[in-house]
């Protein structure tokens, strides 16, 4: 957090400040994020906001950047078991942190602030999740080859980001999400397919 020199920032102030700009960025987008209406439902003075963050987008990337959006897999004893448990969340609507996440997605295209809190938000955790997961699937006689925890890495960022962006909740049913497991991600981590001898 930024400062300038003069009395402490209050850490209460400094919450709340970061609190209502979630609420904004969940409840109306990342474009209707600006000073005065933070200033108005936080009660402050836009001097307040401007000594923490220069920025609206260092007021969102910080925000944001405190969110674990990718929960660690619980280990269920099978490699297929720790996928199913890492998309579990997403058979439910996104949450208000993942709004207000969502609402930055475009806007990070553009806005290195913006990317570098999604990639601590959503891009870093999942990687250490898959990494987890294939962590977890050596120790059982069962590796999986780096590439493919890769693929899996980007597959799963990609569905991501495409819950993130669709209409409605964001909840993926859970036959489909079941389908999703068996016919894509699951296969993106299991042997090589056997070719036709020639």
């Amino acid at each position: 957090m930024s400062g300038t020199p003069g009395r402490p920032l209050s850490a209460e102030l400094s919450e709340q400040l970061l609190s209502v700009a979630v609420d904004i960025l969940a409840e109306e987008g990342w474009g209707r994020l600006n000073s005065d209406r933070v200033a108005a439902r936080a009660r402050a003075g836009k001097a307040g906001i401007y000594r923490r963050w220069p920025t609206m987008s260092a007021l969102a990337r910080h925000a944001v950047s405190r969110f674990r959006l990718v929960d660690q897999p619980e280990d269920t004893g099978s490699l297929r078991g720790d996928v199913v448990t890492l998309v579990d969340r997403w058979r439910r609507p996104l949450s208000r942190e993942e709004c207000a996440a969502a609402s930055l997605v475009g806007a990070a295209r553009h806005d290195e602030e913006l990317r570098a809190g999604l990639d601590a938000a959503l891009v870093r955790p999942l990687a250490a999740s898959v990494a987890v997961i294939g962590e977890r699937a050596a120790a059982r006689g069962e590796a999986v080859p780096e590439a493919r925890l890769a693929l899996l890495r980007s597959v799963l960022e990609a569905f991501l980001w495409q819950r993130f962006t669709s209409a409605g909740d964001g909840a993926i049913p859970a036959e489909r999400l079941d389908r999703l497991v068996t016919d894509v991600l699951m296969p993106l981590v299991g042997s090589e397919p056997e070719t036709a001898s020639v």
